[in-house]
């Protein structure tokens, strides 16, 4: 499924401004100032700054970034970027998810605009992208407005929820979903970061099956986290693995698809936010910096971007002028094509996107 995405008309004004805007050729007088009409407050537009091309990682593991990859029409900012970047591995389209208003943002791989999708999504906070009757489908943790968990269509509908609605007796609560992850036969994990830390596990069609983790510091043999942040299945495995990001923990462990403690995977990291996952490799988001990439066994192979300026860790509010090419400064989501090329989010008021393509 490839179709245009649905919002990709005018994306940052508001219905009444489009029907006025359809209605009566005079308010194309207008247009510039409807256009600024939605930026989110804090955010400024966006510049160019136009860097050159750096070279990061190491060995078998150098990338080059693209500079400007993802900017959008007329220079408008991104939006708040809190959330997640998926890739369709068929047509190689990029979905990054937004706090503001156009929701999920769509671009081609060589970082045209195509469109937005979803704004009833507004702020999924991380995604996962599958496959349902061959059709490509993205699954969303909504942190912002909704407390839930959807799966969409590259159009933006809705097709199942998980919520307080659909659940009002889940355990913990629907409180702080911070993470979603499909498995190969439909099953869908959400974590709870921000509320309960527990990790919920729902069948393709959403029933409920089971429910476990909760918070705690690390104990050999025991499903604790301290923001269970993050979510992947680990199709690396034969039998696959839920890959668990214990943020405030800084590790990395795998359980078995029904909640069973395997062992941990990677520890001291830098509060790891998401993964991704191609070949055996490993790629990690972690908010302070910088993004490691990790094998099969959990060795560190090389970082990525890695922050020398620790006042730009974590920091939402640094401006994208001061961020310098080929760094980062709070990584967030982040997802492999299927080239290999790797596409980073990092948590910023403004937004940012950066491609970095695989040597």
């Amino acid at each position: 499924m490839n179709r245009m995405p649905t919002h990709d008309s005018l994306p940052f004004v508001g219905a009444l401004a489009r029907k006025l805007l359809l209605k009566a050729p005079v308010f194309f007088m207008a247009l510039p100032a409807l256009l600024t009409a939605h930026i989110d407050p804090g955010t400024q537009p966006g510049t160019h700054h136009h860097a050159d091309p750096v070279t990061v990682g190491e060995g078998n593991y150098r990338y080059q970034t693209v500079p400007d990859w993802g900017d959008l029409p007329g220079g408008k900012p991104i939006g708040p970027t809190h959330g997640g970047v998926v890739v369709d591995p068929e047509s190689g389209r990029v979905y990054v998810s937004t706090d503001a208003e156009h929701s999920i943002l769509v671009y081609e791989a060589d970082g045209s605009f195509v469109g937005s999708i979803a704004p009833q999504c507004r702020g999924f906070h991380a995604m996962d992208i599958g496959t349902d009757n061959r059709e490509t489908v993205i699954y969303g943790a909504q942190l912002q407005e909704t407390l839930r968990v959807c799966k969409i269509d590259t159009d933006g509908n809705i097709l199942l929820e998980l919520s307080e609605k659909t659940h009002p007796d889940l355990p913990g609560g629907w409180k702080g979903v911070t993470g979603v992850a499909v498995a190969p036969d439909g099953s869908i994990f959400c974590s709870m970061g921000y509320g309960s830390n527990l990790i919920h596990k729902f069948g393709k069609f959403g029933n409920y099956i089971t429910s476990f983790g909760g918070k705690g510091e690390p104990e050999e043999g025991k499903v604790v986290t301290r923001t269970s942040h993050g979510l992947a299945v680990d199709t690396r495995f034969d039998p696959p693995r839920l890959l668990v990001c214990d943020r405030e923990n800084r590790r990395l462990f795998h359980t078995d698809l029904d909640g069973q403690w395997i062992g941990e995977v990677a520890t001291g990291l830098r509060r790891p936010c998401a993964v991704s996952l191609f070949g055996d490799l490993c790629a990690v988001a972690e908010l302070e910096g910088r993004v490691t990439l990790l094998d099969k066994k959990g060795k560190i192979l090389t970082h990525l971007g890695d922050n020398p300026d620790n006042k730009q860790w974590a920091n939402f509010r640094v401006k994208l002028p001061e961020i310098k090419e080929g760094l980062f400064t709070a990584p967030h989501g982040l997802s492999f094509d299927a080239d290999g090329n790797l596409y980073v989010q990092d948590w910023n008021a403004a937004g940012r996107i950066t491609k970095l393509r695989k040597f």
